[in-house]
């Protein structure tokens, strides 16, 4: 499957419908927050069953749609959106409910371990991800109304000065590591200014905020509330670097898992200091375009 093929009026309209959920909140939170519960009680939950256009679009589109996966790309965000409203009626201290923990695993085993991705065609399983992200942050952001997620990419200066302060602690350790456990190769040629910039923005929307999102917005931030801050850090480091146990290669890749799980404390910490997404995703994405573009 060609490039060409995949850029169809179709497909780049249902990714302009898939992501409009995820930035609109990022950069307009309380006013979509406000619309949406202003909403009858059943048309905030049944709402999410909008996530399922995309992959009706691009299916047919493709030619592969299945009754089945539309069934569960519809069905699917309106179950998270139910469980987290009562989430938030029987747990309104936040302290973490069953369901919460319930989705988190659910979305989070969905990605790391691609079961839906056959129902895209190609390398458009990317919008797997994001659906699922659209269908968290509406559960998690609009209605839970989970507090301390810090889901805002209107970044500040001190957003980038704390990111980029992790990077150069985690860096050293990083290098020194990676090469010795043969996991790092330097690149021989240096990218140029115009590669740099873009990887640095393809990975900061599509893999570090929904990363930094799930791991430290809402998984961290409601194990603090049961832990503490640093048991907390740690415990999510670890679970992040576990869900890169088969990247890169078809067994455990311990190397991924070590280096991820270190990777981790420090997007943990920069997250933690003013408990901000954007700022734990600058680190993120700064140490991912360093490693892709001069070690991978």
């Amino acid at each position: 499957m060609t490039f060409s093929s995949l850029v169809t009026p179709v497909n780049v309209a249902a990714a302009l419908l898939t992501l409009v959920p995820f930035l609109s909140v990022a950069f307009f939170p309380d006013a979509i927050g406000a619309r949406v519960r202003a909403l009858p009680l059943w048309a905030q939950l049944a709402s999410p069953a909008a996530l399922s256009i995309p992959y009706l679009m691009v299916s047919l589109g493709a030619g592969i749609f299945r009754w089945g996966w539309f069934a569960i790309y519809a069905a699917l965000p309106v179950l998270i959106a139910v469980l987290l409203w009562q989430a938030a009626r029987v747990d309104p201290g936040q302290l973490g409910n069953w369901r919460d923990y319930l989705i988190l695993a659910a979305l989070g085993l969905a990605v790391d371990l691609r079961w839906f991705e056959s129902a895209w065609p190609g390398k458009l399983s990317v919008f797997n991800k994001i659906l699922l992200l659209d269908a968290g942050i509406y559960g998690f952001v609009l209605l839970r109304q989970l507090e301390g997620t810090g889901f805002n990419l209107r970044l500040r200066r001190s957003d980038f000065l704390i990111g980029l302060r992790e990077v150069a602690f985690y860096f050293p350790i990083a290098l020194v590591l990676g090469l010795s456990l043969g996991f790092l190769h330097v690149h021989k040629v240096l990218p140029s200014v115009e590669a740099m910039a873009a990887a640095w923005i393809f990975t900061f929307f599509f893999v570090a905020v929904p990363e930094e999102l799930f791991f430290r917005g809402w998984v961290q931030n409601l194990l603090t509330k049961r832990m503490g801050r640093y048991p907390a850090l740690i415990l999510t480091a670890c679970l992040f670097g576990l869900a890169h146990f088969n990247k890169r290669t078809i067994n455990f890749n311990w190397r991924y898992v070590l280096l991820a799980a270190i990777a981790g404390i420090f997007y943990g910490r920069a997250w933690m200091q003013d408990r901000r997404v954007g700022t734990s995703a600058v680190t993120h994405t700064t140490v991912d375009a360093i490693w892709s573009l001069w070690f991978r």
